[in-house]
């Protein structure tokens, strides 16, 4: 039976799930005698002597059929009575330290094995200690045995794979629904995650409130009630609930009678849950104390429970309290808070993450937004979270607004799920990235069971994954199934910050803007400006062709000595563009946007921030930049208010700027704006034509023509310019040659700096005289589709690559000095899911000139595994004649297989070997 009674009792830890005893923990330092024995195939080492890790009761087994690190318990009478440990040595790969051939546990100094034959090794002393075997690229956690990182180095890294069973990340999954028996299906609960379980409380079933505790846990996949003692929280929802320590904490909610709606009353009482103890206990205050409320919004942040907003049964507040959960003094106390506020509210998600509280949205009358606001415990401070500097596109728009929903926090990210937009309900998962401060809609992994929008459910988060249980669907049904959503944590891409950095840096600039009447010189780098603006590319040519003509005119035609204008960094002097009618501190900020994607202002809250904006809108027509134009429309629609709004009419005015204009007039006549304005003193100074198009508009108001068309062509974002330039129309402006195996790939040095240090070090110190860089990964001659697989991910981020790249590329990071490990954690997503039999060739041919092997181990079992359709595949016939050779012992091998017997003696293994 899949749902059971859960009892405290079956859990020793008070964790929700037994804990093994045969876990292996503690470092073998023993050089003693030990044994060896195989079985099923496997070589199993045992270690004597001088172990400092306590006698397991069993030891672990990994059978062949087993995939990945999964343990059984074996008896342990089939060890030798003077083992303290197993040390594992399966297919020449190491589960203790992830190098190559080596085999082990976790904590254990392990036995370096060296490759004779697929059947022989030898053996040689390995003094990596205490590795952990965790293998999971969701949690970016990989085991790297190299030494020096600086740019240009390279040591060997064992790449640490997982081959077993996986979740791909973004893919929802349908977990086990709650039995009627076990809990009725609910909306208006709360759920909290407790160690390896999530556990549900209260809520309503459509006819009654609900006051049970029912606990699922991840491990087992079950449903169960959780065993309780004491006096429960009456029945009720839309209260509130967090864990601290050891205990689950229950706030106020609306109680009574739903079904004879009598004694419905919203409460403020605070009730213990003890997971260890299964014991329910009330708190009592004296004093000062929040308002009963219900709807409202909790959090634990520094040993202190916050309590926020909510309803009390007549309005909606906004206030906030605070208690502390250690110590004797527990009593209420309210904090003042300071800065921008959220309106009063009920009904929306908290998250708590980096020293903050952050709230999306809500239920707020007419006050209702989708602004995401965030709460600074250590100064009480509140700020609205704007990204106007951020050109957020139709992609990235923030969630709209809504109540009912869920947010939860993981690594760098706000999930936002659910609830109730516009009298709709939304399935659209939201992710709002902390560092970037950019929303984004995540797309679901192909074949996932995607959860029916809801609102009222509830959602927690246990360990790289969100559990989402309950709540309401079409027709108010409630619910009773579970949904898990996998997560990623990939490091983030430093893209935009690379590059960023590098028009900041000034560094290998080799073009000189003269800008305005005051010819203001600004410098920046010629590949990035003529990727971003077509105008701009063709200034630059044309500077380009008339500097050489100039120079052919002095020196004379194939004479031109091109002087070098900064030594070690360019071979040409800085070429110069004119425009003479550019602002140029709205130039400026368009080329920081070239690099970034970003409207960076130094000053938003100016008096002139709306005329420059203006400038700003004005040369992105000019540059046909219409993703920029697009970014200060929406920025000119959150910065115009009643004190500025005449000065951006009159100035759009006077510059022919129809869509400015059209955005000002729209709101002077908006009905809570109108009488304020013109009833200002900058009114009456208008120009009479204005004076009189307010007055017409006022009395007939009309939608805005062009934005439509603007939505419509928002133009192309950083990354896609960057990829096209990359494979078209940067061919005419590459400055250095990349040579690989004879082969020349034109490139561009800026964008090489920007992103790796290894280039920017070569241009800056060691610059080739024939302008012309030899490739290769340390000793190792990357194949040219690996290289232009670097390429991608250096000049636009792209991480999608097959696995046959990702052997050659896993290590350039380290190599060529990127700013993190995330191509890094991409080659080895590609490795562990991406083999199949269609490029499974490719990958054994890889991994074998790479000399790694157990990536060459695992193309061999699969294609033994689907040899019918590999064997036919045209790369089969360009293989070297010993990867022939590989394939066909691998062949022989597994027919082999099959014939062993399989009625074996515990002590003995394959052909009666006996350990």
């Amino acid at each position: 039976m899949l749902n059971a009674i859960y009892s405290a009792a079956d859990n020793q830890d008070g964790s929700g799930s037994s804990t093994s005893s045969g876990s292996l923990a503690g470092s073998c330092g023993g050089s003693g005698g030990g044994a060896n024995f195989f079985n099923s195939g496997l070589r199993y080492n045992f270690c004597g002597g001088g172990c400092h890790a306590s006698p397991p009761a069993t030891f672990s087994v990994i059978t062949p059929q087993q995939q990945g690190n999964t343990q059984l318990s074996v008896s342990s009478q089939s060890a030798p009575a003077t083992a303290t440990h197993v040390k594992i040595l399966k297919a020449g790969f190491c589960l203790a330290c992830q190098d190559k051939y080596f085999g082990g546990v976790p904590g254990v100094a392990c036995k370096k094995v060296e490759r004779k034959s697929r059947r022989s090794f030898v053996t040689r002393s390995c003094n990596k200690m205490s590795h952990s075997s965790t293998n999971s690229v969701r949690s970016n956690q990989f085991s790297r045995n190299c030494k020096s990182v600086s740019p240009g180095s390279y040591s060997c890294n064992a790449l640490n794979v997982d081959f077993s069973s996986y979740t791909a990340t973004h893919q929802w999954t349908k977990m086990l629904e709650c039995a009627e028996f076990v809990g009725a299906k609910r909306s208006k609960h709360t759920v909290v995650a407790y160690k390896d379980a999530m556990y549900v409380f209260g809520g309503d079933n459509g006819k009654t409130m609900l006051n049970d505790l029912i606990r699922f846990g991840v491990k087992d996949k079950s449903w169960g009630r959780a065993c309780a003692t004491g006096t429960p929280p009456a029945p009720r929802y839309h209260h509130s609930a967090v864990v601290y320590g050891n205990s689950m904490f229950i706030f106020g909610g609306y109680t009574g009678d739903i079904h004879s709606n009598s004694n419905l009353t919203n409460k403020n009482d605070l009730f213990e849950y003890e997971f260890q103890r299964a014991m329910w206990v009330e708190w009592k205050f004296l004093g000062k104390m929040p308002v009963p409320r219900s709807a409202h919004g909790a959090a634990v942040y520094d040993n202190k429970m916050w309590i926020y907003a909510g309803y009390d049964g007549n309005a909606r507040l906004n206030d906030m309290w605070t208690l502390n959960l250690t110590g004797e003094n527990h009593q209420w106390e309210e904090v003042e808070q300071k800065g921008e506020r959220p309106p009063t509210c009920c009904n929306f998600p908290v998250a708590v993450a980096r020293d903050c509280m952050y709230v999306f949205s809500g239920q707020s009358g007419m006050q209702i937004t989708n602004s995401l606001f965030e709460f600074n415990f250590k100064t009480k401070t509140w700020r609205r979270i704007g990204n106007e500097h951020v050109l957020r596109g139709v992609a990235s728009q923030p969630p709209a607004r809504r109540y009912g929903h869920t947010m939860v926090h993981h690594d760098r990210f706000l999930y936002v799920f659910g609830g109730s937009a516009d009298s709709t309900l939304p399935n659209d998962l939201h992710c709002y990235d902390l560092d970037s401060q950019v929303w984004s809609i995540i797309q679901p992994e192909a074949n996932s069971d995607v959860p029916s929008g809801r609102v009222f459910h509830a959602s927690a988060v246990i360990g790289d994954a969100m559990y989402i249980f309950g709540g309401t669907v079409d027709n108010s049904v409630r619910r009773g199934d579970t949904y898990r959503f996998q997560f990623s944590s990939y490091p983030k891409c430093t893209l935009r910050e690379d590059f960023g950095k590098f028009f900041n840096d000034k560094q290998f600039c080799d073009i000189q803007f003269i800008v305005g009447p005051e010819e203001i010189k600004i410098m920046a780098h010629i590949a990035f400006v003529a990727a971003r603006s077509k105008y701009l590319r063709t200034k630059i040519l044309a500077a380009r062709d008339a500097r050489h003509q100039q120079m052919e005119k002095v020196f004379g035609s194939g004479c031109v000595e091109v002087r070098t204008c900064s030594p070690g960094a360019n071979h040409e002097p800085l070429l110069e563009v004119r425009l003479p009618n550019a602002n140029p501190e709205a130039f400026e900020i368009i080329l920081n946007y070239i690099y970034t994607d970003r409207i960076d202002l130094k000053e938003p809250y100016t008096k002139n921030i709306i005329i420059l904006i203006t400038d700003i809108y004005q040369l992105a027509g000019l540059f046909l930049m219409p993703r920029l134009a697009h970014g200060c429309i929406q920025y000119l629609d959150f910065k115009i208010n009643k004190q500025n709004v005449l000065e951006a009419l009159y100035n759009a005015d006077r510059k022919k700027i129809q869509i400015v204009k059209d955005h000002c007039m729209q709101f002077i006549i908006k009905e809570e704006n109108f009488t304020d304005v013109v009833m200002s003193n900058e009114f009456s100074d208008l120009d009479k034509p204005l004076l009189v198009e307010i007055i017409r508009r006022r009395l007939n108001p009309c939608k805005i023509v062009n934005e439509a068309n603007l939505e419509k062509n928002v133009g192309n974002t950083l990354e896609s310019d960057m990829a096209v330039f990359l494979e078209s129309t940067g061919k005419d402006f590459c400055d250095i040659n990349l040579m690989l195996e004879g082969r020349v790939i034109p490139a561009h040095k800026s964008i090489l700096s920007a992103r790796t240090q290894y280039f920017q070090g070569m241009f800056r110190s060691f610059m080739p005289l024939d302008n012309t860089v030899n490739i290769s990964i340390g000793d190792i001659l990357p194949s040219p589709e690996a290289f232009q697989s670097l390429l991608r991910y250096i000049y636009y981020g792209e991480t999608k690559l097959p696995p046959q790249d990702a052997l050659y590329l896993f290590q350039a990071p380290n190599f060529y000095g990127l700013a993190n490990n995330r191509l890094h954690s991409f080659c080895k997503y590609s490795l562990e899911h991406n083999i199949n039999y269609e490029n499974v060739l490719q990958t054994l041919e890889a991994s074998d000139y790479t000399k790694i092997y157990d990536i060459k181990d695992h193309a061999l079992k699969l294609i033994v595994k689907d040899f019918s359709r590999v064997a036919r595949l045209p790369k089969i016939s360009s293989l070297s004649r010993e990867l022939l050779l590989d394939i066909i012992q691998a062949v022989a091998d597994s027919h082999a297989c099959l014939t062993i017997p399989i009625g074996l003696s515990e002590a003995h293994g394959p052909s009666g070997l006996t350990p």
